[in-house]
């Protein structure tokens, strides 16, 4: 009931019927957030519902909220369907009032306990609900463990924490103009208002935007009766994993801190003490926990992430949910809970995704080489980042902005930190451990994390960080390793990882000593292969490509860009062919192109031998293989000054007139290029059959198709093929050789799209070309948009993710589905692919699965992914579930 109750209430309700300790409460649920952000009202029967639970609830308690003598307190919770963790608001301590602080002192029986309690609440609500800058409190607070001589706030002592909440009562009047209330149900009121509003906050739809989690889904508010953690040191409060969150291995892991509140552990601003510590502190309360770990992961069948609070030796389950976990132990504890038999290998694999393989293919430091150790903290989530060093948010986006990689370093973060984070390569922090914010965000994202690395002394006014008698000023590199938890000083070189090195055949699964993760990493894998419908295949354009593709397990290539064989020394050829004026001048350009054409395809074909080879016929702007028309105009200019005229250059520069395109992306290309200069395409297509014979004649298996770019009508493709026919059954003549080359055409072209039923009538394949699609439908320039206003668009909501990312599936999707039907209904056997980068993207995989595609086609180094994405495609098809 995620979707009614939000994660953190879905996950109460069912500890609640679990048996587990679980403070009593109730859930505001999403349909009343929604009603309230559409219509900026509370809905009308909130009030009396809300009233009609409180009254339940105090019934249950034997006490009211806020009463003078005993009062009953409550928290009030933000609780989406997704976790965002730290995104949106919680208020503790309702009900505390300048009344009722004695009373809770006097049944706490310790007047600090109430006291604290109470500064906290005016705090929190300060900060939540009325808007007042946190910061100002935390000066006071500053303040008054300087006078008093304190270093960590539980040093305060009850006098000083009643004048700590008489300024800060200061600071809401003179801020929020108002008095801060003393009626405990308008606190709570205001309170659930507060965490609604905070679902369009700007930290919780910029993390939305970068999780991809639906806006309009809203957040359900639980409000549940306090358990206190701060009352002395037979109390606390804690995060628990059932299993490591960094490298998914069994254990005990989390953190406790002893007389603290739950804030204080997630917000890393004192330092906690290991988990298993818990069994020294309190054992009767540390062998429970363990038994409800125990119970809670074998009821959910995963890593869970659980807090609780102890409250004078009373253990309290304040939340579970299914834990963030890293790539690493993603694929770990996958198959860890498919050997206990806890899940299947299908389950297994819904469980991982292609952005955490991508993760795990990123290189690592190398551990030979020469380095300068700064410190060492908790590695809360694994990578190796290399960057600047900054110290606040908005110098690591302005940096980043510029082009410049940089590392956060932080004190501890907090979510005003969000978008430092999003920009920044690694976070570095000096307090905080694994449950921090900065560690759980990153995981969450995929950054690299190191944590509580308590040697180092981050000075953020003065913006440098202090480690021993080593200075590190902002903009001095650092390096963060958050598999080891290491910092250090200047750029660590890097190595591959072992999960490319398996890919590339340096490391085998079934070795003795084999890596866990590569292990785990090759049963999934193994296991989609297996399962998966779509075929994979590589955009290479050369032999050494080609064989990497295929040691990554392409099973083909889907696309070979024939423009890219004409870059460096023979872009003068095509530039000579291209201006030709005669036809002999035309012939020898092409003879010359001819021999190297072909053993271009000779060497592709025996790296890809016995698998299927796209060749795409030229396809490139035209301006890409003439002069740059300023700079030959500058050179004819200058040369005339000085009255030096060379005819060659004055011949030239007409002709590039004569062919300059204002847009070159929508002119003379593709196609149309092959047919305005008469032999280019034959030449490619006699490549391609000489070299196809000459393989076949050494015993070889060559399976090439030869695909026609930019094709909007099916006249421009039956006249190519028809030329194409002609001289493949010449080659076969001269060379005695029976040759069979699919023919087939790139969907490029939203009128292509449009009239696929024609089209197919002369095509054999159809590989839809999708960047250049996206351009053509968006009607954008991706060269030009996505350094002018892509930004805008995505920080607006505009778009959720660029359409050159992830496919649009409404628009240039839509057209994608229906040319596929309309190809497919016209010739049954008609063969599907793509070979836009979407090929290699999770999200899009998908899609191509769905519309029925035979292929997708991507880079070498995202093939992996692409395996993966669509063995979990047909899984998620056939059993339905979210990806």
């Amino acid at each position: 009931m995620k979707d009614l109750l939000g994660g953190k209430g879905a996950n109460l309700a069912e500890m609640t019927n679990l048996r587990l300790p679980v403070p009593p409460g109730f859930t505001i649920t999403t349909e009343a957030c929604k009603v309230y952000l559409d219509s900026g009202q509370e809905p009308p029967a909130l009030r009396d519902e809300v009233s009609a639970h409180l009254d339940a609830l105090e019934r249950r308690m034997g006490k009211r909220l806020g009463q003078a003598d005993d009062p009953l307190l409550v928290s009030v919770r933000s609780g989406a369907k997704f976790s965002m963790p730290g995104m949106m608001d919680t208020v503790l301590n309702i009900g505390l009032s300048d009344a009722s602080v004695a009373g809770l002192a006097r049944q706490a029986g310790d007047e600090r306990f109430a006291w604290d309690s109470y500064r906290r609440l005016i705090q929190m609500f300060g900060k939540t609900v009325l808007g007042i800058d946190g910061d100002l409190f935390e000066e006071a607070l500053e303040a008054a463990k300087t006078a008093k001589g304190a270093t960590v706030d539980t040093d305060l002592g009850p006098d000083e924490l009643r004048k700590l909440v008489k300024a800060f009562k200061k600071i809401v009047k003179a801020r929020a103009g108002r008095e801060f209330p003393q009626d405990p149900r308008e606190q709570m009121d205001l309170a659930v208002m507060a965490v609604f509003d905070s679902w369009n906050g700007d930290r919780a739809k910029l993390y939305r935007r970068q999780e991809r989690i639906p806006h309009d889904l809203g957040t359900a508010v639980n409000i549940c009766s306090m358990v206190f953690g701060n009352l002395g040191p037979d109390s606390g409060t804690g995060v628990a994993f059932t299993r490591d969150p960094a490298g998914g291995q069994q254990g005990v892991y989390g953190d406790y801190l002893q007389n603290a509140q739950g804030e204080d552990v997630v917000a890393g601003i004192r330092n906690t003490v290991p988990l298993a510590e818990l069994e020294t502190l309190d054992k009767t309360s540390y062998d429970r926990l363990m038994q409800i770990m125990e119970t809670l992961e074998n009821h959910y069948k995963d890593l869970c992430d659980i807090e609780f609070t102890i409250e004078r030796g009373q253990l309290w389950m304040l939340q579970t949910r299914v834990g963030k976990r890293t790539a690493g132990a993603a694929f770990r504890i996958a198959t860890q809970l498919v050997d206990q038999g806890l899940i299947d290998e299908a389950e297994a694999l819904r469980r991982v995704n292609g952005a955490q393989l991508a993760q795990l293919m990123f290189p690592r430091f190398d551990e030979e080489a020469t380095v300068e150790l700064l410190g060492r903290g908790i590695a809360a989530s694994p990578g190796a980042a290399v960057g600047k060093a900054v110290f606040d948010s908005y110098t690591a986006v302005k940096w980043s902005r510029s082009g410049e990689r940089v590392i956060l370093i932080r004190r501890e973060t907090n979510p005003d930190d969000l978008d430092g984070m999003i920009a920044a390569e690694g976070i570095l922090t000096s307090r905080g451990g694994k449950t921090s914010h900065a560690a759980v965000v990153a995981r969450g994202m995929g950054k690299t994390c190191v944590c509580g690395a308590e040697e180092l002394d981050v000075d953020t006014k003065r913006r440098r960080m202090t480690v021993g008698g080593t200075v590190v000023e902002e903009g001095d590199v650092v390096s963060v390793d958050g598999s080891t938890g290491k910092v250090y000083l200047g750029e660590v070189p890097v190595v591959p990882s072992p999960v490319v090195e398996y890919f590339e055949g340096r490391m085998h699964a079934g070795a003795e000593d084999a890596d866990e993760l590569v292990v785990a990493v090759h049963r999934m894998m193994a296991y989609a292969d297996r399962v998966r419908r779509l075929r994979v295949r590589a955009n290479a354009d050369n032999a050494e490509d080609a064989l990497r593709a295929r040691r990554f397990g392409a099973q083909g290539i889907g696309l070979c860009r024939t423009e890219h064989m004409f870059l460096g020394e023979r872009r003068s050829m095509v530039e000579k062919l291209i201006l030709a004026d005669t036809e002999g001048e035309r012939t020898e350009a092409l003879e010359q192109l001819l021999p190297l054409q072909r053993q271009d395809f000779v060497e592709l074909f025996e790296a890809m031998d016995g698998l299927p080879v796209t060749v795409r016929l030229l396809d490139p702007p035209l301006h890409e293989f003439l002069p740059d028309i300023t700079e030959l105009s500058v050179r004819v200019a200058l040369a005339e000054a000085r009255e030096d005229h060379n005819e060659n250059d004055l011949r030239l520069l007409q002709a590039v007139h004569r062919l300059h395109e204002q847009n070159p992306m929508l002119g003379l290309r593709g196609v149309r290029l092959g047919l305005v200069i008469p032999g280019l395409f034959t030449m490619q297509v006699r490549a391609v059959a000489e070299a196809a014979a000459a393989r076949k004649n050494a015993k070889g298996d060559p399976r090439a198709e030869i695909m026609i770019p930019l094709v909007g009508t099916v006249q421009e493709l039956e006249i190519v093929r028809d030329e194409a026919e002609q001289v493949i059954a010449e080659v076969e003549r001269a060379t005695g050789v029976g040759l069979r080359l699919a023919l087939g055409t790139m969907i490029e072209l939203p009128r292509a799209a449009l009239t696929a039923a024609q089209i197919a009538e002369a095509a054999e394949f159809f590989s839809f070309g999708t960047n250049d699609l996206t351009q053509t439908v968006w009607g954008f320039s991706r060269d030009d948009v996505e350094a002018s206003f892509f930004t805008a668009y995505l920080e607006k909501g505009i778009f959720g993710v660029s359409p050159f990312e992830t496919i649009d599936r409404d628009g240039v999707g839509s057209l994608v589905r229906s040319a596929a039907a309309a190809g497919r209904a016209t010739r049954p056997g008609l063969k599907l692919g793509v070979c836009g980068e979407h090929g290699g993207d999770p999200e899009s995989v998908h899609f191509f699965h769905e519309v029925g595609l035979d292929y997708v086609s991507c880079s070498p180094f995202r093939i992996p992914v692409a395996r993966l994405e669509a063995g979990r495609a047909a899984l998620l098809s056939r059993h339905g579930g979210g990806r």
